[in-house]
């Protein structure tokens, strides 16, 4: 599960870091992004990379009520290629959504305490996402986006059995590469994060989605 997380990095350090182009302006930092909030991702448009937003909270085209994409905010990597909510995606509709750390829940006596997660060395994360175009009533189209989970690896077992599927540079051009549609390159790049990562306990504050100030992110 990934349910909170956070993005702090400047919107023209996204862009250099993601060689990506944009037409809107910055999103302000956030230390609490929560579903249904509209987030930063990368998506490639046959000609270039686009940093823009996207509505957390897939919904499928064929979905009758905008309302089920607070339900799908994540998608399992064991069975993306077995649910119609997100073949497609998978095939032709990847993104990157990039973040400074998420937040998970450990539960030690009955009580559950938020934990900060992050990279040893500070620097960005980047979570494998799929996105999705949804026409709403009126004709709006609504633009959603999931974050791909996976299990937990070594260091995220004492938190939490689940962690979004965190992408290395490398892995990042191929998950955007349009023209791939072959699984067996693609599911290989939906594993557990290798890397170092980093984890340390802070406020309840951040079980509500409307508290929002760097107060969250300081260490208990």
């Amino acid at each position: 599960m990934c349910g909170r997380f956070t993005l702090l990095t400047p919107w023209e350090e996204l862009l250099r870091t993601y060689d990506a182009v944009s037409e809107m302006e910055a999103l302000e930092p956030s230390y609490n992004i929560a579903p249904t909030q509209q987030i930063a991702a990368v998506i490639h448009d046959g000609n270039k990379r686009r940093l823009g937003t996207l509505r957390w909270g897939l919904i499928p085209p064929w979905a009758p009520d905008k309302k089920i994409g607070s339900k799908m905010i994540n998608a399992r990597a064991e069975t993306l290629l077995e649910k119609r909510s997100f073949k497609k995606g998978f095939q032709k509709q990847r993104c990157l959504i990039p973040a400074d750390s998420f937040y998970e829940w450990k539960t030690k006596d009955g009580k559950k305490q938020p934990m900060r997660i992050q990279r040893k060395d500070k620097t960005p994360l980047t979570f494998a996402g799929l996105w999705e175009k949804w026409q709403d009533e009126d004709g709006s189209n609504i633009f959603t986006c999931t974050i791909i989970t996976t299990e937990a690896n070594s260091f995220m077992q004492q938190i939490h059995n689940r962690m979004p599927v965190i992408l290395s540079a490398a892995s990042q051009d191929i998950w955007l590469d349009r023209e791939l549609q072959d699984p067996d390159k693609l599911l290989p790049l939906l594993k557990p994060y290798s890397e170092e990562l980093t984890a340390y306990p802070v406020s309840t504050l951040v079980n509500s989605p409307r508290n929002n100030s760097e107060e969250l992110i300081n260490p208990l």
